[in-house]
């Protein structure tokens, strides 16, 4: 009777091109961002709403990026990641500007202005992988 081994988990970046990278790249900066903004709003006020989705929003980065290094379904991660993140910048535009303050440009801030840089160049560089 044969025996099956349960099935290995390691990274294949063997086959990731340098499309991937940028894209990992961008994911890490946006991981980083959301984790950063979440745990500082936790600690300075308290558990929210807001500051618990972004810790999940940066946890979220981080499993596609794990997941994609494991060479695990990654058009899949792909057409996940679009959706995923472009709802991101659609909730920020709406928190920050739609309805939130009323003058316009709203600021930004460093971190907001690097956080959707880095999400519009990973939106660009799924689609790219995508195609």
């Amino acid at each position: 009777m044969a025996t099956s081994e349960p099935p290995r988990f390691e990274f294949d970046t063997a086959s990731l091109g340098s499309l991937h990278w940028v894209g990992v790249l961008a994911a890490l900066v946006s991981a980083g961002i959301h984790l950063l903004l979440g745990i500082r709003m936790s600690i300075s006020f308290s558990p929210s709403a807001m500051s618990i989705s972004f810790v999940f929003a940066g946890l979220g980065f981080l499993g596609a990026i794990a997941l994609v290094l494991l060479d695990f379904r990654r058009r899949a991660v792909y057409a996940a990641g679009i959706p995923f993140t472009l709802v991101q910048i659609v909730v920020w535009y709406y928190v920050n500007f739609a309805a939130g303050p009323k003058s316009f440009p709203a600021e930004v801030g460093t971190l907001g202005a690097v956080d959707k840089v880095a999400q519009v160049v990973l939106v660009v560089v799924l689609l790219a992988l995508l195609r």
